[in-house]
């Protein structure tokens, strides 16, 4: 009888088993490579929106020292407290402050659901301005509605009204963009509100709320051959308009020839030019403009920035157009966060608001644009602009949180 070894019969059992298990084990699958979820820190959005009111507050506190730069020097011509611009601007920014506040708090889409009453008191305050007892004249314009002891410039809603409703008007209507009822619509209501705009007359305003409107019926999917066709047609108006008072036309041909008058007609861009040259890189110091001082008109409204230029210098002049594209930069983020087609829309229209008056108004200032009594945001004197401004600002801050919530 053989007799088998111990050793041999634990070996022959341990590879019988090793095949068992490599037999029943199942088939390895391929290595799959774990993708890293990326989650957005909740403080995020929290620093895009300190960014946001960090950049309006600096552009407010610019504003009001060159306000109490240039204003203390206008309201002593006047005979009124050097004192008295400055205080009315910061009464408008505190009230600015917390309309901004409250309005970032709102969901954005509220206004979209009241633009119908939005519209409505729009139009009433455009029309009330031509009624006597309520219209305001000042500078040969009648701009302005008197309610309540309170002077408001209509102008100024008109254009964060038509913005929200050319947004909610093509987010509600994305299956019917080719539609001639969705384009017809904005064009009718920005005709209507620019004939009000133009008896004032205010032919700046009606030039940027027309501008805004297409870049939002743009974004918004419409046509672009139409748009093509409407762009046309509205820069043929606007210069039969402006060829068809004295004073505009005087203004153009000082913009095409501006050494022609330097005296009359291009008195103003001249003496701009001459306070931008005279602050050099680093400025001439804060308060120390010479061109205030009776040589440039509107030093504290729609000429500030030469004040800035000439206070600050090259530095200055740049900084405060980096804060206005770091406001649109931030403001078109927000819009790309927002997964709603009004909120994006909206916070673009806005962001570009800002940024296109912005360069439109230093374009005037530099004299590569006709003047155009535009002001600069945030910035200009004007309580009207820098209430509805900040407002703005209240509703790309709820858009901006409402993109991130989601």
């Amino acid at each position: 009888m053989t007799t088998i070894d111990p050793s041999y019969r634990r070996s022959f059992h341990r590879t019988l088993a090793n095949a068992l298990r490599e037999t029943l084990r199942p088939p390895k699958q391929p290595a799959v490579r774990k993708r890293r979820m990326v989650v957005a820190s909740p403080n995020t959005g929290l620093r895009s929106q300190y960014w946001i009111i960090g950049i309006v507050l600096a552009l407010n506190v610019i504003g009001l020292a060159m306000i109490l730069s240039a204003g203390s020097v206008v309201a002593t011509y006047e005979g009124q407290n050097t004192w008295f611009y400055f205080q009315r601007q910061g009464i408008w920014f505190l009230l600015g402050l917390f309309a901004m506040l409250i309005i970032s708090k709102i969901d954005y889409r509220r206004w979209g659901h009241q633009i119908k009453f939005l519209l409505g008191a729009t139009f009433f305050l455009l029309f009330l301005v031509h009624v006597p007892g309520f219209g305001v004249n000042a500078n040969g314009a009648t701009r302005w509605v008197s309610l309540f002891g309170i002077t408001f410039q209509p102008s100024e809603l008109l254009k964060l009204t038509i913005l929200i409703y050319t947004a909610k008007l093509l987010a509600d209507r994305q299956s019917e963009l080719s539609e001639p009822r969705t384009f017809n619509a904005p064009v009718i209501i920005f005709v209507a509100a620019a004939l009000l705009v133009m008896k004032q007359p205010d032919l700046g305003t009606v030039i940027i709320v027309g501008a805004l409107m297409v870049i939002v019926m743009f974004l918004g999917g419409l046509p672009v051959l139409r748009l093509a066709g409407l762009v046309t047609v509205g820069a043929a108006i606007t210069l039969a308009v402006s060829m068809s008072a004295d004073y505009r036309r005087a203004r153009l041909l000082s913009f095409l020839h501006p050494d022609s008058d330097p005296l009359n007609t291009g008195y103003q861009t001249f003496q701009s030019l001459v306070g931008i040259a005279s602050g050099g890189w680093m400025g001439v110091g804060p308060g120390a403009s010479r061109a205030k001082w009776g040589f440039l008109p509107y030093a504290h409204t729609d000429f500030i920035y030469t004040v800035i230029a000439e206070e600050m210098g090259f530095v200055g002049a740049v900084t405060v157009l980096m804060l206005f594209i770091g406001l649109a930069v931030f403001g078109i983020r927000a819009a790309l966060k927002c997964d709603d087609k009004f909120g994006s829309l909206l916070a673009v229209g806005i962001s570009m608001w800002f940024l296109l008056q912005a360069f439109i108004n230093v374009g005037t200032v530099i004299g590569v644009l006709p003047v155009t009594g535009i002001p600069l945001p945030f910035v200009s004197f004007g309580g009207t602009s820098l209430l509805v401004g900040m407002a703005a600002v209240g509703i790309i801050l709820n858009i901006d949180r409402q993109g991130h919530n989601e």
